[in-house]
């Protein structure tokens, strides 16, 4: 299978730090990646890396079918986690120029600048300098400068930070889209949450080393549900006394007008389901499943012990 992205034994450190170890990764062509860990876990360097921002000490990188993204820097768009507009420049007007550097047509770039702010809902800022937005709106605008283009490939580092629910989603769809059009997109993001509601194959950093590497689906798979969620019909009923003895649930805690029944190890999952509802008539009951949060922390964990 063809690749856009190929890492062979990445090493990068800053001084006594470091930052990224070892680091291998295969991203095929038309996906969409997450890379998600803490702060500080190696994802913005390894970014940089793949973009020739940084150099490697060691190891090789291949994008986009070259050996340094520097030689196909026009089909490669990108989001950098520290924001940065032309401040002085008028939206439309850095927008264009954005666009002409990336070899758009000047033909096609006004058409597409009118295009995508519209898009976006900012049609009515193009005469407006950059410095003149909120900071969301700034945000947009920079997404825009990053696929105006069209893009194979769109790198996006922590492209949710500081944004609010409304255009938070907006920008998922955005990347869906892209994504539909046949882009490659890879983003870093410490919101795991964010990662699991968007991509289908998850990289998961800690502390410079890559823990996880598998399709969303296979990760949630191996993990199954340690816990139920119930709502008793009654609500009357004292679910702790009612379900203290059973053996196959370890813990019961009251979250609100819910309970979250912890299963015990080793459990078997339709024998726990049998015994709650022959206890307690449900009003609801539902599997909870582990969060990438959650799975994140039991890998890392696991980590820290074993060291």
């Amino acid at each position: 299978m063809s690749h856009a992205i190929e890492l062979r034994g990445l090493h990068k450190s800053f001084g006594p730090k470091r930052a990224v170890q070892d680091l291998h990764l295969e991203i095929p062509r038309g996906a969409l990646y997450g890379i998600i860990g803490p702060n500080g876990a190696g994802k913005s360097t390894s970014l940089r890396m793949i973009l020739s921002i940084l150099f490697p000490d060691a190891g090789s990188i291949a994008v986009l079918g070259r050996p340094s993204a520097l030689e196909a820097k026009d089909r490669i768009g990108y989001l950098p986690e520290e924001r940065g507009v032309y401040r002085k420049m008028k939206v439309g007007e850095f927008l264009r120029y954005m666009g002409a550097l990336k070899g758009v047509a000047r033909a096609q770039v006004s058409a597409r600048v009118t295009t995508w702010l519209e898009r976006v809902g900012l049609a009515e800022v193009a005469g407006k300098k950059c410095e003149e937005l909120s900071k969301g709106m700034q945000q947009k605008v920079q997404f825009i400068a990053a696929v105006i283009h069209e893009p194979e490939l769109l790198i996006l580092d922590e492209p949710f930070s500081g944004l609010d629910p409304v255009n938070m989603r907006l920008l998922k769809e955005l990347i869906q889209a892209e994504h539909a059009r046949g882009c490659t997109v890879l983003f870093s993001t410490h919101e795991m949450h964010q990662a699991e509601k968007l991509c289908q194959h998850i990289v998961m950093f800690n502390d410079g080393r890559k823990v996880l590497d598998d399709p969303l689906a296979a990760i949630l798979a191996r993990h199954a549900p340690r816990a139920l969620h119930f709502e008793p019909l009654d609500a009357s009923v004292d679910v702790t006394l009612a379900l203290r003895d059973l053996t196959a649930i370890e813990s019961i805690e009251r979250e609100e007008q819910r309970w979250r029944l912890g299963l015990a190890e080793g459990a078997d999952l339709a024998d726990a389901t049998r015994a709650v509802v022959a206890r307690v008539a449900p009003a609801k009951l539902e599997l909870q499943r582990p969060s990438l949060e959650d799975i994140f922390v039991s890998i890392a964990t696991g980590q820290e012990r074993a060291a």
